[in-house]
């Protein structure tokens, strides 16, 4: 039997470690300067799966948690098993923001070899987007995705945001025929998305 066992977020995701008596959390607020707005929800999803890797055993266990950031909602929410209370305040800071579930958004990615073509692709697009859009619809870019390159291609984003579900299907039809591939850029869309990287 290992007497120390050292992971990534991997060890969160359902392995049984039923002897595990103590868990440290090392940098857990470094999720929280990710530029998405579920970054606090990941990060107190991240926090209490990992706690729960410990004390399944009769010995019982500890969980420490290393942060810059301790008096962060997600953060001490999670350090007392408050799921209820990172809720409340989570979807306060949404509602306030105008973030899912009190919008719908859609996102435009440009992926492209070129830095330029990309970035001028985009800003094609948010003229389009901007043209066909209502007055309730927010547009965020386009910007530099948060994950700037991949694989060699540069990445820009555009991302409409609205309450109504009407505005963003005027917004998404404006630009479905022009997406997938344009020229040296590839154009993808994505419709209430999952992250924003």
């Amino acid at each position: 039997r290992n007497d120390v066992l050292i992971g990534t977020q991997m060890v969160a995701k359902g392995f049984d470690f039923p002897f595990i008596t103590l868990v440290g959390v090392i940098l857990a607020d470094s999720s929280l300067n990710i530029p998405d707005f579920r970054s606090a929800e990941r990060t107190f999803q991240l926090i209490t799966q990992v706690a729960g890797r410990a004390g399944r055993s009769r010995a019982g266990g500890h969980v420490i948690v290393q942060t810059f950031n301790p008096g962060h909602y997600s953060i001490s929410a999670a350090s007392r098993h408050d799921f209820e209370s990172f809720a409340s305040h989570e979807l306060e800071v949404r509602r306030l923001m105008g973030y899912p579930p009190f919008s719908h958004a859609a996102r435009l990615l440009f992926a492209s070899a070129d830095a330029k073509a990309a970035a001028g692709k985009a800003n094609e697009f948010a003229e389009v987007v901007r043209g066909a859009c209502g007055p309730d619809v927010r547009i965020l870019g386009p910007a530099p995705a948060p994950i700037e390159i991949i694989n060699g291609m540069h990445r820009v984003h555009l991302i409409a945001m609205s309450p109504s579900t009407r505005s963003i299907a005027a917004a998404v039809s404006s630009v479905r025929r022009l997406v997938y591939r344009e020229g040296r850029v590839r154009v993808s869309l994505d419709v209430d998305p999952m992250d924003l990287l």
